[in-house]
């Protein structure tokens, strides 16, 4: 293997031909360049590799729609994305931005848990950070959060060897090196969890702090705040146990009921997953729900499903582009799709 040598200058790696600033030239500009081959032989290694890993553990894969009636982060308190209404004959729906609750709802039918990789819809403007639809590699388990970061822990070392395994080469002519990957493939370096309370100790000794919002009192960090807690620690990250209405109303609280059952996976160029334990109870979710001022009209479902089957269950999802931003140590996700589908721009083909 080529990266447990000194890496690569940046002048020397392989650069993506940024074709999807033309969207109508991209899809012939695209076609056999090296960048985009790699591209999709990652994205290959990361679905068979999600597939094979879950099936170990008898989590059952879910075949769901990509429209809703729910957003799973309505605009709320602890929402940081819009939702992407379309029309559907008559109706008027969302396209998912993420299908957490049908998850959810995926496991009062089996024991193990489920999951998939589908696309996420968001109605932000793209940047560097931000796709307008990306991929979602989302499961749902029931267990409490600690044994939930554990699990993800364990399936991001397994998609680490199997890159390093099937196209090394490849990554290297981009990254520089696949030593990244190695030291989670091969668990010489445990992802270390920080709570948000640890972290504003760290950001305030760093000369840094969190933002406050000023209205409600909640606790936010930013983009620079979480380089700052990477570069600290040297690596990956779980963010743990934030403000209650710094997240959506579908995470559970600590038995303080001050602290919220949730974690994000700070790596690469930021927040690349989000997890939490969700609210056991109809009752629990009810009180969530005016908690962060969001009506129950679109969520009565939801409660029901709890108040006929009470079930604690934890989940996750890592959105796949933003994982190959790490993978390829590179720093806009605008480059890490295959077919560019951005707001406000032409979709061809």
């Amino acid at each position: 293997m080529t990266s447990l040598q000194d890496p690569q200058t940046r002048s020397d790696r392989l650069k993506p031909p940024r074709s999807w600033q033309k969207p109508d030239r991209h899809f012939l500009e695209a076609v056999g360049h090296p960048w985009y081959r790699t591209l999709l032989t990652a994205q290959d290694v990361i679905t068979t590799t999600t597939s094979s890993f879950w099936s170990k553990f008898g989590v059952r894969s879910l075949l769901l729609p990509v429209t809703t009636t729910a957003v799973s982060s309505p605009m709320g308190l602890g929402s940081d994305s819009l939702p992407v209404q379309v029309e559907l004959g008559p109706d008027r729906v969302y396209l998912a931005d993420s299908m957490q609750f049908l998850l959810e709802y995926g496991c009062r039918f089996v024991n193990q848990g489920c999951y998939y990789v589908m696309p996420s819809f968001r109605g932000e403007v793209t940047d560097r950070t931000h796709l307008s639809e990306f991929f979602h590699s989302e499961a749902e388990l029931p267990v409490d959060l600690d044994t939930l970061l554990a699990t993800v822990d364990n399936y991001l070392q397994a998609l680490c060897a199997a890159l390093v395994a099937s196209c090394a080469e490849d990554i290297t002519a981009i990254a520089g090196t696949t030593q990244h990957l190695e030291t989670v493939a091969t668990g010489l370096r445990s992802i270390e969890r920080v709570t948000f309370d640890e972290a504003e100790k760290i950001l305030r000794k760093l000369g840094s702090s969190m933002r406050v919002n000023e209205t409600h009192g909640f606790r936010t960090i930013d983009r620079s705040g979480e380089q700052l807690l990477i570069d600290h620690v040297g690596g990956p990250l779980w963010l743990t146990h934030w403000d209650p209405l710094a997240v959506p109303f579908y995470q559970a609280l600590d038995e303080s009921g001050e602290r919220t059952l949730n974690a994000d996976l700070l790596i690469g160029q930021g927040e690349t997953a989000g997890a939490g334990e969700r609210h056991a109870t109809g009752n629990a979710t009810r009180a969530a729900l005016a908690r962060h001022h969001v009506p129950e009209d679109e969520y009565e479902w939801y409660i029901a499903l709890k108040e006929q089957t009470p079930l604690r269950t934890s989940g996750f999802g890592i959105g796949v582009e933003r994982l190959l931003l790490w993978v390829f140590d590179h720093d806009d996700v605008r480059d890490l799709q295959l077919l560019p589908r951005m707001r406000g721009s032409g979709l061809v083909p």
